[in-house]
């Protein structure tokens, strides 16, 4: 069933007073912004104004897909336990407005959540829009709105159910806090288990890329409890979770395009190695020869990546398989061409695409919002194919890097900070509780 996250508020000043609302509609997978929506209601209350937020982001989600399931997140813990159905609704002017706000989907698809106040900065931010267009005579504008962009750095991405697939940050966070509050010591345990699970530091692929499934969990990090001291709580011990699922993300090694910075995609001339390139191949298939933990080797469909894949394959004594969901953006237009040649040729086409990831480059490319859904669908099929195992992914930059914002919960801006160098090492271990934690990335110590 596809999944949607409404986040809602109101507000009142005077309460009563002149009152408004907001709601924010957002893709659970990327963190994107789908759909957004505030209003001047006059002089009302603050509940008043929260509920009728409610209702719009309902309404609004409603509009983009009605058969999804719904998480409401608002900071009103009225709304959230009345609408829950573990307060009773009193005041006579709450009952209507919980009732419309109830139909508008059924109550099995629906499900609230309370969110403290500064991670409701975009509803939040959207009814004071509304309240300040009321104050001036007028109604909010959606163009007029800068509520996204203020809201964007301090999101926490929209959170998957702990059951969900692995490999997404928030999905992970949310299956430690129901690990914790089975636990009796969850209280005094929270701060060392957090410390076990922390990225270790990135060094030589030597020294840092996982060992085999038989050697088991990573070793604790420093302040974590030591050898035989009590459990922090379900769901953390080993023998519970288990030896993770490591993908290794290899960039492929260089073609004549890349040293130029040319756009290189799924949609272009699928050029071969550079000599360059091949010797990068050699060079990242004998450093991972010496760690001996790769097990399997998974490739792109492109070229570039097939050829680096088979040499380190040929290395291994594997044999490699294509996953189609690895292959590059497909980047349109843009194929071929440096970022200042796109800037000078499409410079609104490519603005659209810094500032969202549901923009397209143009002529038919494939958008990040896009591109993620299709690698997480990957990922995915991945893990579950090759559970407790270490799994060599030559692939590509935009890949990679969704991989990693993935596992990192980061938001969709951050694809456009970080640098991949061409035949360079990442590495994610994924474990049974849906926590992810990224080991290593960009290591090119194996090309100097």
């Amino acid at each position: 069933m596809p999944r949607l996250v409404v986040e809602a508020d109101g507000g009142s000043r005077g309460n009563p007073g002149p009152a408004g609302y907001g709601a924010v509609v957002l893709d659970p997978e990327t963190g994107e912004t789908l759909a957004e929506c505030a209003e001047y209601i006059g002089v009302a209350t603050n509940n008043v104004a929260e509920y009728r937020g409610l209702i719009a982001g309902l309404k609004a989600a409603r509009e983009l897909d009605a058969e999804a399931a719904v998480e409401v997140r608002m900071d009103s813990k009225l709304v959230v336990e009345q609408m829950s159905g573990r307060w009773k609704i009193k005041h006579p002017d709450m009952k209507p407005l919980a009732a419309e706000a109830a139909a508008v989907l059924p109550r099995g698809r629906v499900t609230y959540e309370w969110i403290p106040r500064e991670r409701n900065r975009h509803a939040d931010r959207l009814a004071n829009e509304a309240m300040d267009a009321g104050r001036d005579g007028r109604q909010w504008e959606p163009s007029a709105s800068a509520a996204a962009l203020d809201a964007s750095a301090a999101r926490t991405l929209a959170t998957p159910p702990p059951s969900g697939p692995p490999g997404d940050a928030a999905a992970g966070a949310a299956a430690v806090r129901a690990a914790l509050a089975a636990s009796p010591a969850a209280a005094g345990a929270s701060a060392a288990t957090a410390a076990a699970t922390a990225p270790a530091t990135a060094g030589p692929a030597s020294a840092v890329l996982p060992a085999p499934a038989a050697e088991g969990v990573p070793a604790p990090a420093e302040g974590a409890p030591a050898a035989g001291a009590p459990k922090a709580g379900r769901g953390w011990g080993p023998a519970d979770l288990g030896p993770p699922s490591t993908l290794v993300l290899l960039r492929h090694g260089e073609t004549a395009l890349t040293p130029q910075k040319r756009f290189s995609g799924s949609g272009g001339s699928d050029p071969e190695l550079s000599a360059a390139g091949r010797r990068q191949a050699y060079a990242v298939a004998e450093a991972l020869a010496a760690r001996g933990t790769v097990q399997t080797v998974v490739s792109s469909p492109l070229r570039r990546c097939r050829e680096t894949a088979q040499a380190v394959a040929d290395r291994l004594g594997l044999r490699v398989t294509v996953e189609e969901g690895l292959r590059e953006v497909d980047f349109g237009a843009w194929e071929g061409l440096t970022f200042g040649e796109v800037q000078q040729r499409y410079p609104d086409d490519l603005q659209a695409w810094l500032d969202s990831p549901k923009a397209a480059p143009t002529g038919g490319g494939e958008s990040f919002a896009a591109a993620t859904r299709r690698i997480s669908a990957a990922r995915d099929r991945l893990l579950a194919a090759h559970r407790g195992r270490t799994v060599l992914l030559v692939t590509h930059v935009t890949p990679v890097k969704i991989l990693v914002r993935l596992a990192l919960g980061a938001p969709p801006e951050s694809l456009f900070r970080m640098e991949l160098a061409a035949a360079s090492l990442s590495a994610v271990a994924y474990y049974g509780d849906g926590n992810a934690s990224v080991r290593l990335l960009n290591d090119t110590s194996h090309l100097r």
